[in-house]
């Protein structure tokens, strides 16, 4: 209870500061997590002495859970397996070369150089191999960014997760195990029957019903907007806690709930993905605050020669193995270097070392401090990176008269609805009428029907999409989303 309020002060202020910043930063380009480490660094005993948490405390423990969680099950819900199809040659290079061979070499490179057992260095390779969507947030967001890379890292961040995950948690059962003269094979068994299809299993069940009743309750009496928005943050959390109930893995699970919901391709409200999406970021930020206060800079301290070129060689060996794979592919030059060199290693990767930690593993402090330089790097370099993409790919702003009519005509008293009939009426009147298609990106893109003469604006930043289009001052704007 004594952290309670220093803690509760710190989530309103990160969620505050996350809120009123939101657009500033992107538009800078500098990635949040950046921004958020810098705020825990200032709240932390380095420099207020306002709050401090452990690597094992209670409240990043939670806080870690939760985060993990909500990531796996937003990350399993954004597939697209239409998309998946369409892509899978990529998809299998991003699964195999991409997140297993990578593993495998950052697994070596820490054998060799830091002196890791074998399974210690296995979960820190694994962990390593995770791409972090929280940094390429700002990115996917572009719409200057090539349909390519878009699809390509989408991918990588919905799915190498299923690659990764099971290869942690069982590193972390033998490290567990270690001093107790390891693990039989009875106790293998059921170990793997329990993360490898018990959880899995449950979080698919719990998916599948839910998503059934979802349907059913809205076809026969109605489900809120607000609560359909609430409703995927119970499916992840329903889903963690029936595979631990049952001796699985509840990360394993969550992930198998959020693949379900997608497998099954119904309608489901935007709301219900993009809530769950913005929770899952505000509660990466908040950790991201909470590792910032002292725990992600341990291994400064300690750095040496061998730790640093580990960090480099942690970040280069995806884009060296991935660079020349794409090249078969036949994607374009730039679209083969963004593909490639873009694998940032973030909170995903310090949250599968934290699950060591937590676990009470020997030797996990170190591992963590070595998966905070690597992240502290790949912060640096691939945030950086990004903020230079995104300005080059940027297109120039067009005249500012555009967004000003478009605000003169939002202020007229217009109605909020209008039926097709009157729609109909105004063009036989011959009335200039612009429509609009303001789906999310996901419901755009997953439907083939589109509205006759629609124009596409996406609806993080209608105005920008309207000025680049060059939309009429006057006339009359009809805008769905459904």
């Amino acid at each position: 209870m004594e952290q309670l309020v220093p803690i509760l002060a710190l989530a309103g202020g990160v969620i505050i500061v996350a809120s009123l910043l939101s657009g500033l930063i992107d538009r800078s380009g500098v990635p949040l997590v950046a921004a958020f480490l810098a705020l825990g660094a200032l709240l932390g005993p380095h420099a207020l002495g306002l709050v401090d948490v452990g690597i094992a405390s209670p409240p990043l423990t939670v806080l870690a859970t939760l985060a993990l969680t909500l990531v796996l099950f937003s990350d399993a819900v954004s597939l697209d397996f239409r998309e998946v199809r369409r892509w899978r040659r990529l998809a299998w290079l991003l699964l195999g070369p991409g997140t297993l061979v990578v593993a495998l070499l950052v697994a070596v490179a820490a054998w060799a150089l830091l002196g890791l057992a074998p399974t210690a260095a296995t979960l820190l390779g694994a962990a390593l191999a995770a791409t972090d969507p929280v940094l390429l947030r700002s990115a996917m967001r572009s719409r200057d960014l090539p349909d390519s890379a878009r699809v390509a890292l989408r991918l990588e961040t919905g799915m190498n997760d299923v690659v990764v995950l099971p290869i942690v948690v069982f590193s972390v059962i033998f490290l567990g195990r270690e001093g107790a003269g390891g693990l039989t094979a009875a106790g293998l068994a059921h170990h793997a029957l329990g993360l490898l299809v018990l959880g899995p299993a449950a979080g698919a069940a719990v998916g599948a019903l839910g998503i059934l009743a979802l349907k059913g309750m809205r076809a026969r009496f109605g489900v809120r907007r607000d609560f359909e928005s609430l409703y995927a943050l119970g499916l992840a959390f329903t889903g963690y806690a029936a595979a631990e109930g049952l001796g699985g893995s509840g990360f394993l699970a969550a992930f198998a709930a959020g693949m379900m919901v997608s497998w099954q391709d119904v309608e489901l409200c935007d709301c219900f993905l993009e809530y769950g999406e913005a929770t899952a970021e505000m509660l990466l930020l908040l950790t991201f605050v909470a590792l910032g206060l002292s725990l992600m800079w341990i291994g400064l301290p300690v750095l040496d020669l061998r730790t640093l070129a580990f960090a480099v060689i942690a970040l280069a060996t995806r884009t060296v193995v991935m660079l020349p794979l794409l090249t078969r592919e036949g994607l374009p030059a730039g679209e083969r270097r963004i593909i490639a060199f873009f694998g940032p290693r973030g909170l995903s990767s310090l949250l599968y070392v934290l699950l060591a930690a937590f676990a009470g593993v020997a030797g996990a402090d170190r591992l963590f401090a070595v998966a905070a330089m690597v992240v502290l790097l790949s912060v640096v370099v691939h945030g950086g990176g990004m903020a230079l993409l995104l300005r080059r790919l940027r297109a120039p702003a067009a005249a500012p008269a555009v967004s000003e009519g478009i605000v003169q005509a939002a202020d007229a008293e217009l109605p909020e609805r209008i039926t097709i009939e009157e729609l109909q009426a105004l063009r036989a009147r011959g009335e200039a009428v612009t429509i609009v298609d303001a789906r999310s990106d996901r419901s755009w893109h997953a439907d083939d029907i589109q509205a006759a003469g629609a124009i596409r604006l996406a609806p993080d930043d209608p105005v920008r999409g309207a000025e680049a289009l060059r939309l009429a001052h006057h006339g009359t704007v009809v805008v769905y989303c459904a």
